[in-house]
Parts: C-alpha cells; sequence; structure tokens
C-alpha cells in the first residue's frame, strides 16, 4: 500500500494553531525586485522549545503561477532547543526575488505533531 507524504500535511490558522508558519511577505513585488519573506512560529500563540517538543524546521517555497512545481527558496533550522539554556527564536528571513506572481508556501516540522504548512499568494508586475 503506498501512503503519499503530503496526506500527512496539517494546516491551520496559525492564530488558532500553534504549529502552523506564519508567512511575511508583500502581497504584490515588482518583477526582478529583491523582497523579504519571513517565516515565523508561534506569533500568536507560543509553540514549546524543549529538547522533548520542539519545532526542527521551516521551509520555504515559490510556486510560479502556471507552474506545476514549487521551488524550494530558503531553510530554516532551528538547532538550540534549551542545551545550557540556549534557545533558537522560531524565526527566519528569506530574501528572494521573482519573475512572475505565484504562491509561497512555508512547511513546518514538529518533532512531536509532524508536518505543517501555510501559503500567501503574491502578485508580481
Amino acid at each position: 500500500m503506498h501512503h503519499l507524504l503530503a496526506e500527512t500535511i496539517q494546516s491551520g490558522d496559525w492564530k488558532n494553531e500553534k504549529h502552523v508558519p506564519v508567512i511575511t511577505a508583500p502581497q504584490s513585488v515588482k518583477k526582478d525586485e529583491t523582497f523579504d519573506v519571513v517565516v515565523s512560529i508561534g506569533n500568536e500563540i507560543s509553540h514549546p522549545n524543549t529538547l522533548e517538543h520542539h519545532i526542527v524546521w521551516i521551509k520555504v517555497f515559490f510556486k510560479p503561477e502556471g507552474s506545476k512545481f514549487p521551488i524550494e527558496i530558503g531553510n530554516v533550522n532551528f538547532s538550540a532547543h534549551g542545551e545550557s539554556e540556549v534557545y533558537s527564536d522560531y524565526y527566519g528571513v528569506v530574501k528572494t526575488k521573482v519573475q512572475t506572481p505565484g504562491t509561497l508556501y512555508a512547511l513546518s516540522y514538529c518533532n512531536i505533531h509532524g508536518l505543517w504548512q501555510s501559503s500567501s499568494d503574491i502578485k508580481c508586475d
């Protein structure tokens, strides 16, 4: 029996679900102009950051309008979860530029509760 990884990806409203990655980016950009895509976790409800329960990474993708596949544009790893009282913050910035409108996707991984995603459309003139 074949199972698809996509069937295990969860989503929700980041204001009510502490695992959902938050994307902060312009709604519209100029073609070939560099802009920031900020990704974070826990903007409204904080997610634990302990050795036993933490967010491991957030990946950022862009799927150009009309394209079949998304392109990975960034990966933020969170490596410190309380070792010697050092903690990574669930926050990252990816600088990118695009030629067409499309959709930004963020995918996060919790070591206990698996994969979570969110998306945000972006216009390009």
